[in-house]
């Protein structure tokens, strides 16, 4: 019950102002996040604090998240989303 509650929180928390971070964040969300150990998971909520500017350009690879358990998180993503890549 408790899993069900945080996922859909995130699910909420991955609903963002620009499309572009929504077509990253909620197939991440939906498909893994419930996949991801409790560690992964407080660096997922983490990352839903920061700004959609910050995101876009860490998703962009344009720009590398100075913390590192952010960097962690993000790469997850970026390997989720762009096999190819990693």
């Amino acid at each position: 019950m408790l899993e069900t509650e945080e996922h859909n929180r995130m699910r909420w928390a991955s609903r963002r102002g620009m499309l572009e971070l929504d077509l990253v964040l909620e197939p991440f969300v939906n498909q893994r996040f419930l996949q991801l150990d409790a560690a992964d998971r407080e660096r997922y909520r983490q990352l839903m604090l920061c700004e959609d500017q910050e995101l876009f350009g860490w998703f962009l690879r344009r720009e590398v998240p100075e913390d590192p358990e952010l960097a962690a998180i993000v790469h997850i993503i970026l390997a989720f989303t762009r096999p190819d890549l990693d």
